[in-house]
């Protein structure tokens, strides 16, 4: 199976991103793009209508696995390591969140991911989040 569509079964099947209302909007080659619609179920201060960090975490954290996921020489299969998040501003109460994650590089074990969350169309706009991780990583035909 192409890894590009078992990381959009993957996002499909999952529960908690099914909960949070993700929209996988692209996946191929150590790139995914997944959107997440403003929810007031998810509102983490009731003064300011923000969404809370938690639901962007995420966000991010399941992009960033899907980008390895769909590595067309990985096995198809990959855990969290570690992952930063730099919060840079509150997402604008209302607005849908999207987050693109770019898997830069891999070794025979690790997948290094960067990705960026935002609420806005424009190119310059400030991101809500920028992450950095490490995820697990295996080559297909490689046992460790």
């Amino acid at each position: 199976m192409n890894n590009a569509i078992a990381g959009r079964e993957l996002i499909d099947a999952l529960p908690f991103s099914q909960a949070l209302g993700m929209q996988l909007e692209e996946i191929e080659n150590g790139r995914a793009v997944i959107s997440m619609p403003y929810d007031t179920r998810l509102i983490g201060d009731p003064r300011t209508g923000v969404i809370h960090g938690g639901a962007v975490s995420a966000l991010m954290d399941t992009t960033c696995g899907a980008s390895v996921i769909s590595l067309p020489d990985g096995s198809g299969v990959t855990a969290t390591i570690d992952l930063r998040i730099d919060y840079m501003r509150a997402a604008t109460p209302g607005a849908r969140i999207i987050c693109t994650a770019i898997c830069y590089h891999t070794t025979r074990t690790v997948a290094f991911v960067r990705a960026n969350a935002t609420d806005s169309d424009e190119p310059d706009a400030i991101p809500v989040a920028s992450a950095v991780g490490a995820f697990t990583f295996q080559k297909q035909g490689i046992d460790t």
